[in-house]
């Protein structure tokens, strides 16, 4: 009665201690990766620093006090004039002079739309980047879903040649079967480990990269969830009116329009910079001239004689038309890419569903079946071997496929901008 109390307890120990080990599906990823990546955090500063300089912008130039001509000594022939203050300044020049710059032809209006425009070109930068890292997110994840699929196969494998390893080494060694027969089993054998070995690899970096994008340092592959079985309507969760949602929603092209418009202001601003700013002054000067205390206006503006801003001007132009090039040139690649992109998905999908008529279930009974043909001495150790090589390799191209699939799919997304999920 002890004994059973005791496994009670240790199987509640433990399920309790596994319980405790957290484990992620895609969206936990996702949401661990939106809260705590740091490129994403820091993106959101260059919007804040942005935004700040637009404020900047919005302030007028200060305007600018000089005080001069004040004599610190007396002459013999000084004037005699009121007292500044007490019993000083009888004899105390002075002139101040107060000057603000007016700008015309609307530059800091210009400017101010150049700061808003550049405010807008970080949140297009920051919306990039969160969409190309949320891409890399997700297909890293079935880059890792292949892996764990790959693992699941080889492992099987490896068990198998392992126990063909330990049974034809001691047939070797009583002389029932050939040596060459054991040397086989043993290459293959080590293969397969080789293989095995290539593929932890792999699944290393790829785990090492889902903490970069989470922040989560102790992420291992065993508490990834994936999904059991393949999702293969993925097309028809594409709009039909992708091409347009593109041309709207693409952070490609938002960023590429908006710079056209920038390049445009800057345009405009180098035509305003034509017309000359005005200075606007006022004078006072104490004992200066035949007035004791005298108040004057005035201004001062440049006058646009040997630099008309033609030059600046002409090349803000040219940097409009090669803009606006650049922008019809990334809508065509996105239109055929967006073409491709769709072909390739239906592609693959009608590939998939060809292979889902022949489940792999089926092969694996069949490697069952073909391991009791060989023990039963009815197939050749190379025709084993070379079937299991062939349903290794099918299986393989598999679970490429259904990355590759997800992976277009992915690639669909990014180019509109947003998941389709949200819009069906």
């Amino acid at each position: 009665m002890k004994g059973i109390i005791w496994c009670v307890f240790a199987l509640c120990w433990i399920s309790g201690f596994s319980s405790g080990i957290p484990s992620y599906t895609l969206k936990e990823l996702e949401k661990h990766f939106l809260e705590s990546n740091y490129l994403l955090i820091a993106q959101k500063y260059q919007i804040d620093q942005a935004a700040a300089l637009v404020v900047q912008e919005k302030v007028w130039s200060n305007p600018t006090l000089s005080i001069s001509e004040v004599n610190l000594w007396n002459t013999g022939s000084s004037e005699q004039l009121p007292y500044l203050f007490g019993r000083f300044g009888n004899t105390q020049q002075i002139s101040a002079e107060l000057e603000q710059l007016i700008e015309t032809a609307g530059k800091r209006k210009k400017r101010i739309s150049i700061k808003k425009l550049e405010q807008n070109q970080a949140v297009w930068e920051y919306e990039s980047l969160l969409l190309e890292l949320k891409k890399e997110l997700r297909q890293t994840y079935y880059e890792l879903q292949k892996i764990h699929q790959s693992k699941e196969q080889f492992q099987k494998i490896i068990e198998l040649f392992n126990q063909m390893y330990e049974q034809y080494e001691r047939q070797s060694e009583k002389e029932n079967i050939p040596k060459a027969d054991f040397f086989r089993v043993q290459t293959e054998r080590m293969r397969l480990q080789s293989e095995w070995a290539a593929i932890e690899e792999e699944e290393l970096i790829l785990i090492q990269k889902l903490q970069v994008f989470t922040n989560i340092s102790d992420l291992k592959t065993d508490q990834v969830l994936f999904e059991n079985k393949t999702t293969l309507q993925l097309s028809e969760k594409v709009p039909f009116a992708l091409n347009q949602m593109i041309a709207d929603q693409n952070p490609t092209l938002k960023k590429e329009n908006n710079t056209t418009k920038l390049t445009q202001q800057k345009w405009e601003l180098e035509k305003a910079q034509r017309t000359p700013d005005l200075t606007l002054q006022v004078n006072y000067d104490r004992g200066g001239n035949i007035m004791r205390d005298f108040v004057g206006i005035g201004f001062s503006i440049d006058l646009p004689v040997f630099n008309t801003n033609k030059a600046a001007t002409k090349a803000a132009r040219f940097a409009v038309e090669e803009q606006s090039l650049k922008f019809k040139v990334a809508t065509s690649e996105l239109e055929k890419e967006t073409k491709r992109l769709r072909t390739q998905l239906i592609y693959y999908e009608k590939l998939l569903h060809q292979w889902e008529n022949n489940p792999m279930n089926e092969q694996k009974e069949l490697m069952n079946n073909y391991f009791k043909h060989l023990q039963n001495k009815q197939v050749t150790l190379l025709e084993f071997i070379d079937f299991v090589q062939a349903i290794t390799e099918a299986q393989q191209v598999y679970f490429e496929m259904v990355q590759n699939y997800y992976r277009v799919f992915e690639e669909l997304q990014f180019l509109a901008g947003m998941d389709f999920e949200t819009i069906n």
